[in-house]
This record gives C-alpha cells, structure tokens and sequence, in this order.
C-alpha cells in the first residue's frame, strides 16, 4: 500500500508540474512579419538588430545573398556607414532617423550574411525615408 501510495503521490507532482506550462505558441508566419531583424554572422561574433517597421517584408524583395559579392558589399556598407555615423554628429541632420553611431571597422571581415542585410537595411533607409547616403 506504501508502494501505491508513493507512486500516486509522485504521479500527482508531476502532472501539477506540467500544468505550468505556457500555453502562448510563436508561429513561423508570426517571425517573418516581425519588424525586428537579427542579423549576426554564423560565429555570432558580430550582431546588429534592427527594429524597424516592415524591413523585413521589403527584404524579401530583394535580390537574393549571394547576389552579391563579399567585396562589393563591404565597400558600400563602409560608404554608407562614413555618411550615416557623419549625419549622426552633424547638426542640421534630424536626429530621429540618426540616433546612434554604427560601428563598423572595415579590418574586420564580418561575412557575407551581416553585409548583405547591413548594405539591404540601408537601401531600406533610403527609400523609406528619402535619404541619399552616398
């Protein structure tokens, strides 16, 4: 009977234990409208995020990553991050779409992923908000 007793009791705690789980599921459709945007390279060495309202959507209308070159994005990624990081300092330049400093160093390679969507993000910039970087 204690043999019973102890298998039922231990019965019990796991099924109350079950009962706390979260009943809010995320679905794939729900993460391809997100207006927040994890770009990292595969190493997760480097991360940019950006929270910006229907890039995501725009992105996949553009050509796909390896369209590209390596080469080609990180000589534009680092023209439009010279103007961006100047507009960020520069008075005259609204501080509403230039909040914060980009830190790119060209010395460092941050692969063909987070260049791609970097040198994508502000194509994005420019269009959405009738900014000329270059």
């Amino acid at each position: 009977m204690k043999y019973l007793l102890s298998i039922l009791v231990f019965a019990m705690v796991v099924i109350s234990c079950d009962t706390t789980k979260s009943t809010v599921q995320t679905t794939q459709d729900d993460s391809e409208f997100s207006d927040t945007v994890r770009i990292a390279n595969d190493s997760i060495e480097y991360e940019i995020i950006i929270i910006e309202p229907g890039f995501n959507g725009w992105l996949v209308t553009q050509p796909p990553k390896g369209y590209y070159g390596l080469s080609y994005l990180e000589t534009r990624n680092r023209q439009y991050v010279n103007e961006y990081n100047y507009r960020v300092y520069a008075p005259g330049f609204n501080k509403d779409l230039y909040v914060q400093e980009i830190n790119y160093d060209p010395s460092i390679s941050y692969g063909l992923e987070v260049n791609y969507l970097l040198y994508n993000y502000f194509k994005y910039f420019e269009i959405t908000y009738n900014q000329k970087l270059r």
